[in-house]
């Protein structure tokens, strides 16, 4: 890789007008001049036609336009388009900061690392700051860790570009939870790196695809077992065990948050066969037990 590497973003968009600007702003304001924007427009029928014609002349943005395909093939289109020897990626509510590539790139110095992630804040549709929660960010080889819990980022990684083709970018049978795969895959082979600091305001919204919970765990616990089926030997048993433990917890805790009492207990129990000595799991789960017993949601 030479000093200074095309990066290609890869932003793929459906019907984010109001926001697109300020997330191809701050692409194209990055200290790290060689950068190109790929746009994938996923059939949008709002005004981005409109917003996208404003970069019309500018090189350093390039738009390719197809019918509704969802999130999965958009992403995977603005792969094949890009040209760059690094690949990011920027949703188009979120915004980076102007150095997040002069930060990360040097990071791959490294030959063994494949993907460099970081920190962020969090953002809400008027871009007023808000709690933001923080995660662990192990380096290195994370397989094991990263099973039970994705604390990489998607908007704060970079990958190099060999390794994500090696890898065959997104997996489109999945419709959520697809970098939270592509990493897992990624992971087997290569290290992971850690740009510390904030490198990303990630916008929360009212309309946002991540709010949609039940879909999200769905793809969550498929991904899982497509994963552990295709590298049964890149975790150890006890890794497997933590790493179920701990998504039968989050999903009980949103069951009980529903008010759907007996799902929530089933994911409990479902847990607790697996490691009913993990105090931490259940440090966490202690805020849905009592409400659930009193037989009321929590607030």
């Amino acid at each position: 890789m030479t000093d200074a590497p095309l990066v290609s973003v890869v932003t793929a968009t459906f019907n984010m007008a109001r926001y697109l600007p300020q997330t191809i702003e701050s692409i194209l304001s990055q200290t790290h001049a060689r950068i190109e924007a790929v746009v994938v427009d996923d059939g949008s029928t709002d005004d981005t036609a409109a917003v996208l014609e404003r970069y019309a002349d500018d090189p350093r943005v390039r738009v390719f336009r197809q019918p509704n395909a969802g999130q999965t093939v958009a992403k995977n289109r603005g792969l094949r388009e890009a040209r760059g020897e690094i690949i990011g990626f920027c949703d188009a509510d979120d915004i980076w900061t102007a150095d997040k590539l002069e930060r990360q790139l040097p990071l791959f110095r490294d030959p063994g690392v494949g993907v460099v992630y970081g920190g962020f804040d969090v953002i809400d549709e008027n871009g007023t700051y808000l709690r933001t929660p923080r995660f662990p960010h192990p380096t290195g080889r994370i397989t094991g860790r990263l099973l039970a819990d994705n604390f990489v980022h998607f908007p704060t990684s970079l990958v190099r570009r060999e390794v994500i083709e090696s890898a065959g970018g997104f997996d489109e049978s999945l419709s959520m939870a697809i970098d939270y795969d592509l990493w897992l895959r990624i992971s087997v082979d290569h290290d992971f790196a850690y740009a510390p600091g904030v490198l990303v305001h990630y916008r929360v919204w009212s309309g946002q695809m991540s709010r949609r919970k039940a879909e999200r765990f769905d793809n969550a616990f498929r991904m899982m077992r497509t994963f552990l089926a295709n590298h049964p030997d890149s975790v150890t048993a006890a890794e497997r065990r933590a790493a179920w433990a701990h998504t039968y917890v989050s999903r009980g805790m949103w069951h009980a948050a529903e008010g759907r009492r007996r799902e929530a207990w089933s994911d409990i129990f479902a847990a607790c066969r697996l490691r009913p000595w993990d105090l931490r799991l259940w440090r966490a789960a202690a805020g849905m037990i009592k409400p659930l017993a009193a037989g009321k949601a929590p607030r």
